[in-house]
């Protein structure tokens, strides 16, 4: 059976999907994960970062497929501050970050991988359930409620999102009905290599959240 599809294309002169960080080291995927398209249009339709059971239901519903257009080039930002012990950092998560620990003569780092004139496409459906339907999304991505980004602050669209409607029986089928090449990425099914991704945010504790099963493989 056929069903429509929302076509989201992701372009931007940065952008970073965001993988398993540890430490100081936020890398990023060629594709955008589950957590990353939740954040994306829970922004969009003006959801606050606290509203963590709200996310959590969207993500429960999110079925996805992403194609990449252009294969962007890995840009490495690392920044090294020097702070006392009574400064702070500036965060994303809504408070600062304090230096702690008997010595502050080692500096304060951070690495952010983000990939450079990427290029890539999603289509994207919503299981049933509560919250807004694929219309409402996007309404909110054409009228966004606030200034969109893709993966990190800096990263600011080239242009606009939405990119349209998509038929097809899977999320497969709407990735082939784009009618691009590309190596993508989409929910398992009988084609292409199964792998397991932890791409799965707990948006209630703000810890990984487990993996899903994806196939992987090149459209012609």
């Amino acid at each position: 059976m056929t069903e429509r599809w929302l076509h989201l294309h992701l372009r931007a002169p940065l952008m970073s999907f965001g993988g398993v960080a540890i430490d100081h080291v936020g890398p990023t995927r060629d594709f955008p994960s589950a957590s990353a398209l939740t954040g994306l249009l829970a922004n969009a339709l003006g959801w606050r970062r606290e509203e963590g059971a709200r996310h959590q239901a969207l993500q429960d519903r999110l079925v996805f497929g992403a194609l990449i257009a252009a294969q962007g080039r890995l840009l490495t930002d690392s920044q090294n501050a020097k702070l006392e012990a009574n400064d702070r950092g500036w965060t994303t998560w809504g408070r600062p970050d304090e230096r702690a620990g008997a010595t502050y003569d080692s500096p304060h780092r951070r690495r952010r991988e983000y990939l450079a004139d990427h290029d890539c496409h999603v289509v994207l459906q919503l299981r049933p359930g509560d919250g807004p339907d694929l219309d409402a999304v996007a309404e909110a991505l054409e009228r966004p409620a606030r200034p969109l980004f893709i993966g990190r602050k800096p990263c600011l669209p080239s242009a606009p999102l939405f990119a349209g409607w998509i038929e097809g029986e899977d999320a497969h089928a709407a990735l082939l009905a784009l009618g691009m090449p590309g190596r993508a990425l989409w929910p398992m099914s009988g084609a292409g290599n199964t792998s397991d991704l932890a791409d799965l945010r707990n948006w209630v504790s703000g810890l990984h959240g487990g993996s899903r099963q994806v196939c992987e493989g090149t459209l012609p």
